[in-house]
């Protein structure tokens, strides 16, 4: 399965497929004035807040939230007018915090990968044997703590 860190998510109006290449998170970088790591630290501490009820942190800036969806869109296929109208009509004001996380979401996949993207695990041919800890090769006398006898 190919790392391409997409993924679809329900959102707005409908369902939508989003990925931000290499090129779209140096994009969000110029937009926003800072690195993407910064930003999903900032999306995290948000959504974090959020859920707590409290203000969200003076860091996080709305092109955080605006242009990593619009251009999340962009690279899930969407043409660059209709993600900014999109994210026009459902990222305006009084709805940021709403959408807070989804743009961690994708943010995370494209610098984590998703999930379904790991890489599945072959079995391995042949006989297994256990491994054996370093104190088991040591020599040292090994013990266990038995339970008292019951009266």
């Amino acid at each position: 399965m190919s790392r391409n860190a997409e993924t679809t998510l329900d959102w707005a109006d409908g369902t939508y497929r989003f990925r931000l290449s290499i090129e779209q998170l140096a994009e969000l970088q110029e937009k926003c004035g800072a690195g993407p790591w910064y930003i999903q630290w900032a999306l995290e501490a948000g959504a974090l807040a959020r859920v707590a009820g409290v203000a969200p942190p003076k860091d996080l800036a709305a092109p955080y939230v605006t242009e990593t969806i619009r251009l999340g869109l962009i690279g899930g296929g969407m043409d660059a007018i209709s993600a900014l109208k999109k994210v026009r009509a459902y990222c305006g004001e009084g709805q940021l915090a709403q959408n807070v996380p989804t743009a961690y979401a994708i943010l995370g996949v494209a610098l984590q990968g998703a999930p379904e993207d790991e890489p599945t695990k072959k079995p391995r041919a042949g006989k297994t044997t256990a491994k054996t800890s370093r104190a088991g090769k040591s020599g040292s006398r090994t013990f266990t703590v038995q339970d008292k006898p019951s009266a």
